[in-house]
């Protein structure tokens, strides 16, 4: 299947038309920020590159030499710089490069790790950019590529067969066009030595990746269960704290992400142990497992691209009391829970959890969410009360 342009075209597309703050791309390995940014953009300089590495530690001037800023164009150009953030002193050169040349460029700066890592130390970027979050591809992406105007879209029909092929084959682009079993299993081993090899190497200070390699392998068998700290540890012969600070290393390279627990307003609720959540869900055996990761990944990116299009602020929890009753996500939006969403792969009786923790939160929706039921042309978010709804149908309404 030839590639399609993605919402993140229109995004990024409208972004560099209309503002002078740099965007910071930030997404996994191989979830398409180099290609997307290549195609707008009008010079391109990747760290990765021994060229245009020297031409970087040169400084701004030689960049803008470089990128032909010494020209009279109709417009900015674009320049985008992948890979940056495996520069020591990349915050510094950029704040120089948009301070000295921000009128007459337009810049865009791709990496896999997590760019708002500025927040650590080092020169401030505050001000100076926009952060945009770049996601696999979504049931909402793939009936409606544009960027929504509110935060709940209108319902749409998948195309057949679309939506077997996203669990079989995951979000991410490559897998997902070429659509080839083999394919797809090789490609997401090689991206997983990648990720705990390269990533960590370049990225973290992480020297025993032996062991992180079976702490990842643990967690790739827990897609969707808490995550008890004091249990991971005898696993793979480390402490508590280092297996935290390798769980926060796992989540800050996207090989997962942490969702954790809302207690406001919930009575013997938990309040520490996070659950984990694999980027992607396609490699997992257990179909619930499977149906509630893909669902957290369509949440996650929800959130994100709600939040980065300036919809409002929005998070992504669960809920559990003391008594083990349990909603898999709730959707936070400005401070308080908007929706509750409880996951099943096959139809099943309506949870009474979601009734529960709706009257506790406040919650303005509570679905149960069913991977297997056929779509229904009826918007999910017209419903106040606990209803099953097809995935079909809930996740077109989403980013």
């Amino acid at each position: 299947m030839t590639p399609k342009p993605r919402i993140y075209n229109a995004v990024l597309g409208d972004h560099i038309a209309r503002r002078r703050q740099m965007a910071l791309v930030s997404g996994p390995r191989q979830v398409g920020k180099t290609f997307t940014c290549r195609g707008l953009a009008t010079a391109y300089l990747n760290w990765d590159n021994v060229d245009d590495r020297r031409v970087i530690l040169s400084g701004p001037a030689a960049v803008a030499e470089r990128i032909g800023l010494q020209r009279l164009t109709a417009s900015p150009p674009v320049a985008v710089f992948d890979e940056l953030h495996k520069h020591a002193g990349w915050k510094r050169f950029l704040k120089g490069f948009f301070d000295t040349y921000g009128e007459s460029v337009r810049i865009m700066v791709t990496g896999s790790s997590r760019l708002d890592v500025y927040r650590r130390g080092g020169d401030s970027l505050m001000g100076r950019y926009f952060l945009f979050h770049m996601h696999p591809l979504s049931v909402a992406e793939l009936v409606r590529p544009c960027p929504p105007e509110s935060p709940v879209s209108p319902p749409a029909p998948l195309p057949e067969g679309e939506l077997g092929a996203l669990l079989e084959h995951g979000g991410y682009p490559e897998p997902f066009l070429t659509r080839e079993a083999r394919f797809s299993l090789r490609w997401r081993s090689l991206r997983r030595d990648q990720l705990l090899r390269e990533d960590v190497r370049d990225l973290t200070s992480i020297q025993d990746v032996a062991r992180l390699e079976v702490l990842a392998e643990i967690l790739a068998e827990r897609s969707g269960a808490q995550l008890v700290y004091g249990n991971l540890a005898p696993a793979i012969g480390a402490s508590v704290d280092t297996v935290r600070r390798w769980v926060g290393a796992l989540a800050l390279l996207q090989h997962g992400f942490l969702v954790r627990p809302w207690f406001k307003n919930v009575s013997r609720s938990l309040r520490r142990e996070p659950k984990w959540y694999l980027r992607d869900w396609s490699g997992l055996a257990d179909p619930g497992a499977r149906a509630e990761t893909l669902v957290a990944c369509h949440l996650l990116k929800a959130v994100d691209g709600w939040t980065d299009l300036g919809l409002g602020r929005f998070e992504l929890r669960y809920l559990r009391d003391k008594e083990k009753r349990e909603v898999d996500f709730a959707v936070v939006r400005d401070g308080k829970p908007w929706f509750l969403a409880e996951v099943k792969a096959a139809d099943a009786p309506l949870s009474s959890s979601l009734a529960s923790f709706q009257a506790q939160t406040g919650a303005a929706h509570a679905f149960q969410v069913v991977l297997d039921l056929a779509y229904e042309d009826a918007d999910c978010f017209a419903r106040r009360d606990p209803v099953i709804v097809p995935a079909r149908t809930f996740l077109s309404q989403l980013v």
